[in-house]
């Protein structure tokens, strides 16, 4: 599967950040159970390599991937514990050759033109606006369709189930990033319906 088939298999990415690997595989079946399937875990805590590790191995209708990965070390490290793709918050020569050299779907993160040219220099033309409501948002989409209209992107970064229709309904965004389907209160509380009824809630989102 390549980065344009993984966005569209669920119009909201969760960007997930686990504390604890021991309620991953609940905390997975509960967005799966809703509707979505890509899930980004977030490499800023400890638990996060082995909360990708239990997805992966005991749900499989999830696809698994790596978040904020910033350098080659990370994304091995991530390849090893069974992500299925990475994102990463921006780009870096390095991190262009060993995302190419994986052979698993990459998404880049940029802020302007010119990094989104370079990304596509790169070799990539999916690409991770971050962070998207900080560096102009639905206006800076808008702009960047006419002189880069074959670039597709999955904002992230200032949104929420209040605005992400808004950026789904933009013809050069594939899907959204956002915290929101997995609350702390949720996820302490171990409400899995809640994080069920908040995909679906996502899912409902798409129009297209």
């Amino acid at each position: 599967m390549d980065a344009l088939n993984l966005l569209r298999q669920s119009p909201v990415m969760p960007v997930i950040v686990v504390n604890d690997a021991a309620v991953a595989v609940d905390l997975a079946r509960a967005l799966v159970a809703g509707g979505i399937r890509t899930l980004e875990i977030t490499l800023r805590t400890k638990a996060a390599l082995a909360a990708m590790r239990r997805i992966r191995d005991e749900v499989p209708d999830a696809l698994v991937g790596a978040g904020t990965v910033r350098t080659r070390a990370h994304l091995e490290a991530a390849l090893d514990a069974g992500a299925q793709f990475g994102l990463s918050p921006g780009l870096t020569p390095e991190l262009a050759a060993a995302a190419r050299a994986s052979g698993v779907p990459f998404i880049p993160g940029v802020a302007t033109a010119s990094e989104a040219m370079r990304a596509q220099d790169e070799g990539f033309d999916i690409l991770k606006l971050f962070p998207a409501e900080a560096v102009g948002g639905i206006k800076l989409l808008k702009a960047l369709a006419g002189p880069l209209p074959e670039l597709r992107f999955c904002p992230t970064g200032g949104i929420d189930a209040s605005n992400a229709a808004n950026y789904l309904a933009l013809p050069n965004v594939l899907a959204v990033g956002g915290s929101w389907l997995t609350p702390e209160a949720a996820l302490a509380a171990q409400d899995w319906a809640k994080i069920t009824a908040l995909a679906k809630e996502a899912c409902a989102l798409a129009v297209r």
